[in-house]
């Protein structure tokens, strides 16, 4: 029973959030000159083309899906006009039964609102504080405060997509699943635990590296008849989830 409840937990938690690395600083000597730049008319000047000011979310297929989705952000790394601009913004596209795997941002609030469908979240600030759980249908928000654990969940059989702003162009994002497998001696985390839930089992277990999206609970799988090697039961099928 615990090996079983081991490999949900892994599989569950482990995913790489694509909010944490979406590759490499696609402009670093903009970046660094931007940073560098006295006046805000400085700055105008590194950014000299409109293009530079300019961001789509349609450029990243690889995370602007909905099969079962991901997360495409424009930040620090990958868009150079938010550095000194205070903040990053975030597409969260989910497919059916698709979810956001437990995480906190380490460096920025996280302020979301549903535009399509509707969403599950669960939000933990710290010891001894109570769990806060919203359904956001299209229209409504809720905040995620900086350093709090949150998840979110697309329980329905459509897709879901969520506007994500954070307060800082380099929020930063630690998934709590990689604690089993960040290279934390395991008797320690498995001393914290008071059970064997990090070693050569767990790290068997861990999900590649991925969108920031991943698959959500088996029962909604089942109910929506999605199978999550990339095959949907009918009257589904994978041209509907990618519109």
């Amino acid at each position: 029973m615990f090996r079983h409840t081991l490999a949900t937990i892994t599989a569950t938690f482990s995913i790489t959030s694509t909010l944490a690395a979406m590759g490499p600083t696609t402009d670093p000597a903009s970046c660094s000159a931007l940073k560098g730049a006295c006046t805000q008319a400085d700055r105008l000047n590194i950014l000299e083309t409109d293009d530079d000011w300019l961001f789509d979310f349609n450029d990243y297929p690889e995370t602007y899906n909905f099969a079962p989705g991901g997360v495409t952000t424009a930040k620090a790394s990958t868009f150079a006009a938010t550095v000194e601009n205070g903040m990053s913004m975030a597409m969260l596209n989910m497919g059916p039964c698709a979810m956001l795997p437990p995480h906190w941002h380490p460096r920025a609030s996280n302020y979301v609102v549903t535009v399509l469908g509707s969403v599950t979240t669960y939000m933990w600030e710290e010891n001894s504080a109570r769990l806060v759980t919203e359904k956001l249908t299209p229209g409504k928000m809720t905040i995620f405060p900086q350093g709090s654990m949150h998840m979110m969940v697309n329980t329905g059989c459509e897709n879901a997509q969520v506007v994500s702003a954070l307060n800082s162009p380099d929020a930063g994002t630690a998934n709590v699943g990689q604690v089993f497998a960040n290279g934390f001696p395991a008797p320690l985390v498995n001393a914290a635990f008071g059970w064997e839930v990090a070693g050569p089992l767990a790290k068997s277990k861990m999900l590649p590296p991925g969108t920031g999206v991943n698959w959500g609970p088996q029962e909604c799988l089942q109910r929506c008849g999605i199978h999550p090697n990339g095959t949907y039961a009918p009257p589904h099928n994978m041209s509907y989830y990618r519109q």
